[in-house]
């Protein structure tokens, strides 16, 4: 290997959203010199990329996505940071590299942790992982109420930080489906304007209905906020069910997980949409991460057993861990990977998104829930506990009894229900998607891309370095 080259390419640079304990510069110097008790004493979200000789040092948090992919140049690795796959094959296209590229070879940093790799060549060596968020599991006692007033507190105090960090006359949307997170979201969102000497009706909630105004969602959403009284900030997105559209989803977000696929064609509808009516408007809000905290999503269309949801405290957020057979570098796993969903077409349509529920402070209250001790087996008690601790909370920060709406995914209640029949009509079933088939879409896009790098009349191998006729070898 060549030595006196710059092996690192980082095309995104430190990133931040609701960043305390630290700003981007200091980000930057706790991963130069492997601070990892400085990332772990700060709250919101990070992510960047240092060098420190031949080490390379990245990490992140759930809210901002980074991937790496090692290429090889100069006669040696070359390792480029971006938020995107297709950013980071854009730039190897440019150097006449493209060839090399294929995107399953390309590493999502998992979050919370801090990521090294050593740039030594061939082979190269696998990332070493230290975490920096510690949360404590199961601890946090059994009386409810208690429990939903420290969750939601968090989450307000997370909110009301964001939005201080905001210019005082700026517009917030929130993508508002009647849902339990998204509705103490806006609850919440509208307090902390309050308490912030600024217009609650500055922020603006929205709801997607792709049906002609029978969407459950939409149906759902007009009942609550005429009921609380603020149905003048609110807003219904009708837009054709054509808008709907799992191919752009899939090319967006660059993934293949059903779930993920159908929630992000819905937020690029929304979003789309939003964006049309309102070109200025740049800060949006939704309920991200909620449905992870409180381990709510339905058991019955997965593999998972509310055993391996208990016994793995951090699955939703974290998947099944850096160490388990089924990690995925690719994507790591839980909402480290699902996150793309919310940012990825946010970024698309000049949006800078934030979910409260995705702060590592936030998540701290929601891991100490004792879940076993409370759900005694039961799975019914699992889907009824996350609407009593997120009411009493919202009630404790507002003083708002906060109405529970029945849990539905964001991308099925934005479709019409036959007889209120969400589970077994053929109108909704047309819309559901296989990961076989989500997977084929993927890599044909893929596919198709790198046939065209390959055919480029110009590639450079890797040994290849300027003014220098013949291949080196080592």
């Amino acid at each position: 290997m060549l030595h006196g080259i710059e092996r690192l390419v980082d095309l995104v640079g430190v990133r931040s959203s609701a960043l305390t304990g630290a700003d981007n510069d200091g980000i930057a110097v706790a991963l130069s010199t492997r601070n990892v008790a400085a990332l772990a004493s700060t709250d919101g979200h990070f992510a960047g990329t240092m060098r420190d000789g031949q080490t390379i040092r990245m990490a992140r948090t759930i809210g901002v996505p980074l991937r790496y992919f090692v290429a090889k140049m100069f006669h040696g690795p070359f390792l480029v940071t971006a938020d995107r796959m297709d950013t980071i094959y854009d730039w190897c296209v440019s150097q006449k590299i493209g060839w090399q590229f294929d995107p399953t070879y390309t590493r999502m940093v998992p979050a919370h942790y801090l990521t090294e790799i050593e740039q030594i060549g061939c082979p190269d060596p696998a990332p070493v992982y230290t975490r920096f968020w510690e949360p404590t599991v199961a601890q946090g006692g059994d009386d409810i109420e208690a429990l939903g007033v420290a969750y939601l507190t968090a989450a307000y105090e997370a909110t009301k930080g964001w939005l201080a960090t905001l210019p005082a006359e700026a517009l917030v949307g929130i993508a508002f489906s009647g849902g339990i997170d998204s509705t103490s979201v806006l609850l919440l969102a509208r307090q902390a304007m309050a308490e912030l000497g600024r217009n609650p009706d500055q922020i603006r909630a929205f709801t997607l209905d792709l049906h002609d105004g029978k969407g459950a969602d939409a149906e759902q959403a007009a009942k609550i906020v005429s009921d609380l009284g603020i149905a003048h900030t609110w807003e219904r997105v009708t837009v054709p069910a054509s808008e709907y559209n799992l191919r752009e989803a899939i090319t967006c977000i660059e993934d293949y997980h059903p779930l993920d696929v159908e929630c992000a064609a819905a937020g690029i509808a929304l979003l789309k949409a939003v964006r049309e009516r309102y070109p200025s408007l740049t800060y949006f809000m939704d309920g991200d991460g909620g449905d992870e905290n409180a381990k709510s999503y339905p058991l019955e269309d997965s593999d998972l057993t509310l055993s391996s949801i208990l016994r793995n405290p951090l699955l939703y957020q974290e998947g099944w861990g850096i160490d388990a057979i089924k990690h995925s570098p690719t994507y790591s796993g839980g909402l480290s990977r699902a996150y793309v969903r919310t940012f990825a077409p946010a970024q698309r349509y000049g949006f800078t998104a934030f979910s409260p529920f995705t702060v590592r402070s936030v998540m701290d209250k929601a891991v100490a829930v004792p879940f076993d001790q409370i759900l005694n087996g039961s799975l019914q008690r699992l889907y009824s506990l996350k609407g009593e601790l997120v009411a009493s909370g919202v009630k404790h920060v507002t003083g708002i009894e906060m109405p529970v709406s029945t849990k539905r995914r964001f991308q099925d209640g934005a479709r019409a229900a036959v007889a209120g029949d969400t589970e077994n009509n053929t109108y909704y079933k047309a819309w559901r998607v296989s990961k076989a088939w989500c997977r084929q879409v993927f890599l044909r896009q893929w596919e198709d891309k790198l046939r065209a790098a390959w055919e480029e009349q110009e590639q450079l191998s890797g040994n290849f370095v300027p003014g220098v006729l013949e291949p080196l070898l080592q």
